[in-house]
């Protein structure tokens, strides 16, 4: 039985996540992965059962590290909008840091491989931002909201502004780069719109 090497099998996968962000996930398959990174086929094959497990576990891997980081420092003791500023901080820095891996989960997340990941990052993730939320409402500093409608109103304002970041440009401008300034301004709405 052949041994697992790290750097091997870290190459392997940098190299997976490039060529599903430039060709998508139709047309990748475990023979290109293999050729493209310089190994065989049956390398592969000591990572990884097939195609599918190979996908489920690079994006379980940076689902977990991604919400990590979002909730790196995070308690839920905070004030509503200390923690708020938090995560907005943690996660702009997870985007600008790991642009690649951010672009592979987007073309992971509408597909069945993304069942499984779910199940892997919900315990932890609702654990410590549940009790956050839920000591915000009875603080009085939340409202009490369903938690798609809080996500939706908490993060997705973000996430636009990282988007536009990214394409280095907005509806309104060719040239968009993301300030300090407008991600306060930003930020500062969301806790408004958020309070009871």
């Amino acid at each position: 039985m052949r041994t697992r090497d790290t750097n091997k099998e870290n190459s392997i996968r940098e190299k997976a996540i490039e060529m599903i962000v430039k060709e998508g996930l139709d047309g990748f398959s475990m023979q290109k992965l293999a050729r493209a990174a310089g190994v065989s086929p049956a390398t592969l094959y000591i990572y990884y059962k097939d195609r599918d497990d190979l996908v489920t576990q690079i994006a379980t891997d940076i689902s977990i590290r991604m919400m990590d980081i979002s909730l790196r420092g995070l308690h839920p003791k905070m004030s509503f909008a200390e923690g708020m500023a938090l995560q907005w901080k943690n996660r702009m820095s997870f985007y600008v840091q790991f642009p690649t891996d951010v672009e592979f989960i987007e073309q992971i997340r509408y597909t069945p491989n993304y069942n499984s990941i779910k199940k892997a990052i919900r315990q932890n993730f609702g654990d410590v931002l549940g009790k956050f939320m839920h000591n915000a409402i009875n603080r009085g500093e939340l409202n009490p909201l369903p938690f798609e409608v809080y996500w939706c109103i908490a993060f997705a304002p973000l996430y636009q502004l990282l988007k536009f970041n990214a394409q280095g440009e907005s509806p309104a401008t060719d040239n968009f780069r993301i300030t300090d300034e407008i991600v306060d301004q930003t930020l500062q709405l969301v806790l408004k719109a958020l309070k009871p």
